[in-house]
């Protein structure tokens, strides 16, 4: 019989398994690879292009509790978001901040 914890711990342990796995795998097929090769720079656009189109899918299609505020509030908060981030020297966590609080304060307004 297992109990709850226990089956928590499983989860975990699987978990951290197939992290360090993919981990050592990456490690061991990165060591001869320079850091300025046109094939990290492209892992680099396509992983910046994912984000962004997750970020804007979220947005625009926004999940539970984030679609009843209104797009028009939500594409606000996002541009805000932005403009913080540039205007603090594209320090993320500022402009992660600035968003949200823009969105929390809007969301709060309209109601």
């Amino acid at each position: 019989m297992i109990i709850p914890g226990q089956m928590l711990l499983y989860i975990f342990l699987a978990g951290v398994l197939m992290t360090i796995v993919w981990r050592f795998a990456g490690l061991a097929l990165s060591s001869g690879l320079e850091e300025d090769s046109p094939l990290f720079r492209w892992v680099g656009f396509v992983s910046t292009a994912l984000v962004a189109g997750l970020i804007s899918r979220l947005v625009i299609f926004a999940p539970g509790v984030l679609a009843d505020i209104d797009i028009v509030v939500r594409l606000i908060a996002f541009a805000s978001g932005i403009v913080i981030f540039l205007l603090a020297k594209r320090h993320l966590g500022i402009g992660v901040l600035g968003g949200v609080a823009t969105l929390l304060a809007l969301g709060f307004i309209s109601g």
